[in-house]
């Protein structure tokens, strides 16, 4: 681990600009670039905290906000630590900005995103990597898709819906894909039940992708997040694991 810094930062994209934060060694020296997909609850302390410390592995790391054209984060008021009580609450404000989300807009924001990991000087050329967490990692996975040229790293963790039989289910643009890709699914996670990972797993193996696919037994949806009562600090270890094991083969 080394020394890192972080800050907030803005990102110009086609709607206006995206309030974010980046991480990244505090060594003068490019780095490989990851894009660091938020969930639900959005950009807030935990994230970043969890951007300085992929950093401190050696990778210069991009934390938007997703939700800008609701305004800059906290979009909505957050508690200190999220509990089951606060959720209804809380999802009651965020359900009507998710859904303005759609996957064109997502893409198109992503390719600001990368564009400004591009041309910054704290990025080396050469593949970057995605990760992203419940939404997020959904948001990773059409990232993958929309930038082969440029993702040679994409991970999505408690990720839900990403084989349904909708039209833009994440799935279908398996074909699309040539990063690698690992899935850390929650074992209790409706969102993302048995036969969606099924759908997932035949799918990228029909395209040839290469990938990962575990079963976090045990683990809640939202597994990694630590201000929340889903965190699970085994599964979060594994997954730290594993991130770090796919950037550091890929990037």
């Amino acid at each position: 681990m080394t020394s890192v810094h972080g800050g907030p930062l803005d990102i110009p994209t086609p709607d206006g600009l995206a309030d974010a934060f980046l991480a990244h060694p505090d060594d003068g020296a490019p780095h490989p670039g990851v894009l660091l997909y938020m969930d639900a609850f959005g950009l807030r302390p935990s994230l970043e905290e969890m951007a300085r410390r992929l950093a401190g592995h050696g990778y210069t790391v991009l934390v938007p906000n997703v939700f800008y054209r609701a305004g800059r984060a906290p979009v909505v008021e957050l508690p200190d630590f999220i509990d089951p009580s606060q959720r209804p609450e809380i999802f009651e404000q965020l359900f009507p900005v998710l859904q303005t989300l759609t996957p064109d807009l997502a893409v198109r924001d992503a390719g600001a995103y990368l564009d400004w990991l591009t041309a910054s000087p704290q990025v080396t050329d050469g593949p970057m990597g995605t990760t992203g967490y419940c939404m997020g990692g959904v948001l990773a996975i059409r990232t993958a898709a929309a930038h082969p040229d440029r993702i040679g790293a994409a991970a999505a963790f408690h990720a839900g819906r990403l084989g349904t039989d909708a039209e833009d289910s994440p799935h279908r643009l398996a074909d699309r894909i040539t990063a690698e890709l690992y899935f850390g699914h929650a074992d209790h996670d409706h969102s993302m039940p048995a036969d969606q990972i099924k759908s997932l797993e035949q799918t990228l193996d029909t395209a040839g992708v290469r990938y990962r696919s575990e079963l976090y037994e045990g683990a809640d949806h939202g597994y990694t997040q630590a201000d929340t009562a889903a965190y699970n600090a085994e599964a979060d270890a594994r997954h730290w694991r594993s991130m770090l094991e796919l950037f550091g083969r890929c990037l």
